[in-house]
């Protein structure tokens, strides 16, 4: 297939359901989707309270007031931040605020301290003081009634923030998708056993696993299986059961196993993209199982480019694509003979400030996994692309200066 027939095959098959919601503590909520429209069950502020430290007053006393005819108060209390006055002002008396003290009953405006002139308990003010002034009046930042969430935002700091301002303790959330990972090959080997002589370690399985984390999805690695098709079937069958998700990262073709698990099985085998061309995707029932190269590299690039976005659906997210950035090449790219190439590089600015792009040659190597912040696609009808040619380079993570 080409990559607009196999993503077109995907988007055909999956069909999500709507994420269960759960509750949780507000602390554990960051970065989790909001599974309720949040509605305010307070004013905030619940109080009219002032803007600055100074005089609470009422407005009328101050109508007649001019610089040469100043307007005498009596100050009679202070108020602080958090205490609530148990007073009221009659005409020309002013209350002493800090700044966020609730106004006391018969004030509607605050002077700031420097704007006026006390001498014991009398204040004199020089001029007219509107309604209002320096008063955040009770509601004006959220009103009580008003939705100031909606179902499906990520919870960040700042709306975890305005959670903790409405008393939430808890909040409602989307459930979080489960991601089957393993790896298939006799010539890897599991992270804290003994890598005999031949083996290497299941890069590729961490990558897509971290991955899948930043997608907001767990990942439930499940380790290595042998290259045996009863091992394998095994797996496949536990991980489909218990995940929403399957990603397999394996040389060999497996495709067709997933075919007995259910319908409508294998719908993309095989993509004309490099690297990745070996890439199988299945349906069992609705759960996708990806099945991709075992290079890490290759693996990660064709999980960015068709697993990402089916795994924030997954979680009621709102699907975010990777960031660009326009740089130029370093180095020729050529284009995979029919086949839509992506090319991994690394960024760097050369001596006229401008972002470079160059190729990284070893897709195998797992320092290409630390080297390359991106890649950058070049069509199947593209001889290649030049050197010096502006090209678009998809991130997979944000730019550092190396100097």
């Amino acid at each position: 297939m080409t990559f607009d027939e196999a993503k077109r095959a995907v988007e055909s098959n999956f069909k999500p359901q709507p994420p269960d919601v759960e509750e949780t503590v507000l602390l554990e909520a960051c970065n989790r989707v909001l599974g309720i429209d949040v509605v305010a069950s307070v004013d905030i502020p619940g109080f009219n309270i002032s803007a600055v430290k100074g005089y609470a007053l009422s407005s009328q006393d101050t109508v007649a007031t001019t610089e040469d005819s100043p307007t005498a108060f009596k100050v009679e209390q202070t108020v602080v931040a958090g205490e609530q006055p148990r007073f009221r002002l009659s005409r020309g008396e002013a209350a002493e605020v800090l700044m966020g003290a609730i106004l006391p009953q018969g004030a509607d405006a605050v002077i700031a301290t420097q704007d006026s002139q006390r001498t014991d308990d009398t204040l004199q003010v020089f001029g007219k003081v509107f309604q209002g002034e320096n008063v955040h009046q009770a509601g004006a930042d959220i009103q009580k009634g008003t939705v100031v969430l909606r179902r499906g935002q990520v919870l960040g700091s700042a709306e975890i923030g305005v959670l903790a301002a409405l008393g939430f303790t808890q909040v409602m959330v989307l459930r979080i998708p489960m991601v089957a990972v393993f790896s298939v090959g006799t010539e890897i080997g599991e992270l804290g056993k003994p890598l005999p002589p031949g083996k290497t370690f299941d890069v590729a399985a961490y990558s897509l696993c971290t991955t899948v984390m930043e997608c907001g999805a767990k990942p439930v690695c499940l380790g290595v299986v042998p290259d045996d098709k009863e091992a394998i079937m095994r797996m496949l069958r536990t991980a489909t059961t218990s995940a929403d998700m399957v990603v397999v990262c394996s040389n060999t073709d497996i495709a067709e196993m997933t075919d007995s698990l259910g319908k409508p099985g294998v719908v993309v085998r095989g993509i004309a993209v490099k690297p990745g061309r070996q890439t199988a995707i299945s349906f069992v029932g609705e759960k996708p199982v990806f099945i991709l190269p075992g290079n890490p590299s290759a693996a990660l690039l064709m999980f960015q480019l068709f697993a990402r976005s089916l795994v924030q659906r997954l979680g009621g997210r709102p699907v975010l694509g990777l960031k660009t950035v326009v740089a130029y090449a370093g180095s020729r790219m050529f284009s995979a003979k029919g086949n839509r190439a992506y090319v991994l590089v690394q960024l760097n600015f050369d001596e006229k400030c401008r972002l470079i792009a160059e190729p990284l040659e070893a897709m195998g190597a797992v320092s290409a996994l630390l080297s390359a912040v991106g890649f950058v696609e070049v069509p199947e009808n593209t001889q290649y692309v030049d050197v010096d040619q502006e090209v678009t380079v998809i991130l997979f993570r944000g730019l550092t200066n190396k100097g």
